[in-house]
């Protein structure tokens, strides 16, 4: 997944993410949004969430709320995505489809925030903050 800027906005690479901030998560695979909506996914009756759109380009559905502690998202931590339109939690329980691929999982959304609704970063590329953003954290000026 790459992470990228809310709808209609600019993300500069290596721009640290910040808790509260509205993002997009698009499949690097079919450059498909993460999206949800107002309709119940097929197994836990929850709410559905899909991919959506062409080349990373979608619609406000597909904008996801960093839900996390301190100040900005951090590597190896855990981390709660909340729909900014629904306010439900992407969320995995147990549900397995049989069909198209045996044993996978069904992802949905939630309206509670449970155990079933974290994240972490397990692989991927860091990109290292941008010099302005060290300048600012670690000002040392008197």
């Amino acid at each position: 997944w790459r992470v990228r800027g809310r709808t209609a906005a600019v993300c500069q690479r290596g721009t640290p993410v910040r808790c509260g901030q509205a993002i997009r998560l698009t499949h690097l695979g079919t450059g498909r949004n993460l999206h949800s909506h107002r309709f119940t996914s097929p197994l836990s009756g929850n709410q559905e969430v899909s991919a959506f759109g062409e080349a990373g380009e979608g619609d406000y559905l597909d904008d996801w709320t960093v839900v996390c502690s301190g100040t900005y998202w951090v590597r190896d931590d855990e981390v709660r995505f909340q729909h900014t339109s629904t306010d439900v939690f992407l969320s995995v329980t147990g549900e397995q489809y049989g069909r198209p691929i045996h044993g996978q999982k069904e992802v949905h959304g939630m309206a509670t925030s449970s155990q079933n609704n974290y994240w972490k970063v397990m692989e991927g590329i860091f990109m290292q903050p941008s010099e302005a953003f060290q300048t600012e954290q670690y000002h040392a000026e008197l």
